[in-house]
């Protein structure tokens, strides 16, 4: 077979997403045209679907020294670079991918956009959907990511026009339904309960429809104040990927059990030197619980920048404890590795290095990915200079707002929010955890109650900013005034001023929570 029609077989079996093919005809082609580029790209792109980041990392460059002016090679480069969380050389790959993109490739900025949103950089990402858009208005696809953008920016009647658009151009963007149903709160007069229960009749069966279509009817139900039906539907829209995803609650008793054998309470180690950085001030809870808003109190101070959800840590802690190789959850490997392993300065360095690309413009960042609970005791011997802040919720509101969330199905932290009963266990093994840091490292965590917070918010405020060492600002009174985009499911309501309508609502759902309630109490969790 010749070279020509060699490649031709490479790319169909790329195009069709034959990943395995794909790569095969690639390695062919290279070693009888090692110096030709698209061969290189056709092969990063095969063991980039496959999860082989490095290796398609390698390609990607190879293909770029080959031919450096393929704007589609810098922005495959950029995808492989956040994949694995490095994000100053997916920012620069983007942005040469940026300055190459011909005027008329919408794809190609599409594909930018979803890039510069990995990498945190909103208004950039924004600006690249807008020019899709401008190109290829008839594409649903296309018009959700720049609604998507434009929430996170706060942008919500920009957001709002995007949706719907999209849902009108593509009636089966369940994905695109459920946002707009996010997006404010909705009234009797004004919702979408019948264009959704339309849908939702015709798409029974199919699980992805059912999911979004049932989730986005339980919270148009609940602003409506019907909390029967809400329920009902949130129960329906949960259903189907508690089937697929088969959640364990032995799997995550042993990993909680591991992570906390590693820091026997009080912990001390002769051998414990982390990394001498100040700036980090980690924001950790359970999901849904104010981690948001702790965020924007602490952001709006003039000498704190809010980088967002970062999966930096853990991604630095996986490389500490196995590598490549190192399966994300896994107790045995834990236990085995104990402490004595970690190189606690350079798992620290690792962490505020790879955070770079966005942080280091002021004194101060806050790193609000709410599951960092898990590796507080790697964080406090990492970094002994972190400022660490839990929020805690009242039990009940806990739980029942993880199962009205649809959290994202492809996060390795969600498994347990599709069933109502994981949730309260999982809820006890968080309990039980915490109770555990605490021990371990006496004075290092700040416990703050949301409902203390949204009753009393000058002075949990201020109790906030005294432990992360900051002189008091005025500004963190006026969080909603806060212009940096917001990426979590409280990128609606954080852009409000404090209110109160979300405490107790457990009480709403009282009959339906009761089974939770139960085994709340019988582990020892108060729930008056």
């Amino acid at each position: 077979m010749d070279v020509a029609e060699l490649k031709k077989k490479a790319l169909a079996a790329m195009h069709q997403r034959r990943w395995d093919d794909a790569h095969s005809q690639a390695a062919r082609l290279i070693e009888r045209t090692p110096f030709d580029p698209e061969s290189h790209f056709i092969a990063g792109v095969a063991v980039l679907e496959r999860s082989r980041i490095r290796d398609a990392q390698d390609h990607f460059r190879r293909a770029i020294t080959l031919d450096p002016q393929r704007a589609d090679f810098h922005l495959y480069l950029a995808r492989a670079c956040v994949a694995s969380q490095d994000y100053a050389a997916a920012l620069a790959a983007a942005g040469k991918a940026e300055r190459l993109l011909l005027p008329e490739n919408a794809a190609g900025f599409d594909t930018l956009g979803v890039v510069l949103v990995q990498c945190h950089a909103y208004e950039r990402a924004a600006h690249a959907f807008r020019r899709a858009a401008r190109l290829m208005p008839g594409d649903s696809g296309v018009r959700f990511n720049l609604g998507t953008a434009l929430t996170f920016l706060g942008d919500l009647d920009g957001a709002e026009r995007e949706l719907e658009a999209s849902v009108a151009l593509n009636p089966h963007h369940w994905r695109a339904h459920h946002s707009l149903s996010q997006l404010r709160r909705q009234s009797r007069e004004s919702n979408h309960i019948q264009r959704l229960s339309a849908l939702a009749e015709r798409a029974a069966g199919k699980v992805t429809a059912t999911t979004f279509l049932n989730m986005a009817l339980a919270k148009e139900f609940e602003d409506i104040g019907d909390y029967e039906s809400a329920f009902d539907h949130c129960v329906l829209g949960k259903a189907a990927p508690r089937e697929l995803l088969r959640y364990s609650r032995s799997k995550d008793r042993d990993l909680f059990a591991a992570l906390a054998s590693v820091f026997p309470a009080p912990y001390s180690s002769p051998t414990t030197q982390g990394s001498a950085a100040e700036d980090p001030i980690f924001i950790v809870g359970m999901p849904r619980t104010g981690t948001t808003l702790v965020d924007r109190i602490i952001s709006s101070h003039p000498q704190v920048q809010s980088a967002g959800e970062l999966h930096n840590f853990p991604s630095a802690w996986k490389r500490a404890l196995g590598g490549q190789s190192f399966e994300m959850f896994n107790p045995a490997h834990i236990s085995r590795a104990g402490a004595n392993a970690v190189d606690w300065r350079r798992l620290g360095d690792d962490y505020v290095a790879s955070t770079r690309a966005f942080t280091g413009s002021l004194p101060f960042f806050t790193d609000k990915l709410p599951h960092n609970f898990l590796y507080l005791g790697y964080i406090a011997c990492a970094l002994p200079a972190a400022k660490i802040v839990c929020v805690r919720r009242h039990p009940l509101d806990t739980c029942l707002s993880n199962f009205r969330q649809l959290f994202a199905p492809e996060s390795p932290y969600f498994d347990y929010s599709y069933d109502l009963l994981d949730i309260g266990h999982y809820y006890i093994l968080f309990d039980g955890l915490m109770a555990h840091w605490k021990r371990a490292f006496p004075g290092r965590i700040l416990e703050v109650g949301y409902e203390a917070l949204v009753t009393e918010q000058e002075n949990t405020s201020r109790a906030i900013v005294s432990h992360c060492e900051l002189e008091w600002d005025d500004a963190c009174l006026a969080f909603e005034k806060n212009l940096s985009p917001v990426t979590t499911a409280s990128a609606v309501q954080v852009r409000a001023p404090m209110y109160t309508t979300a405490l107790d609502r457990w009480k709403r759902y009282r009959s339906r929570l009761q089974p939770l309630r139960e085994m709340l109490e019988k582990a020892g969790i108060i729930c008056d």
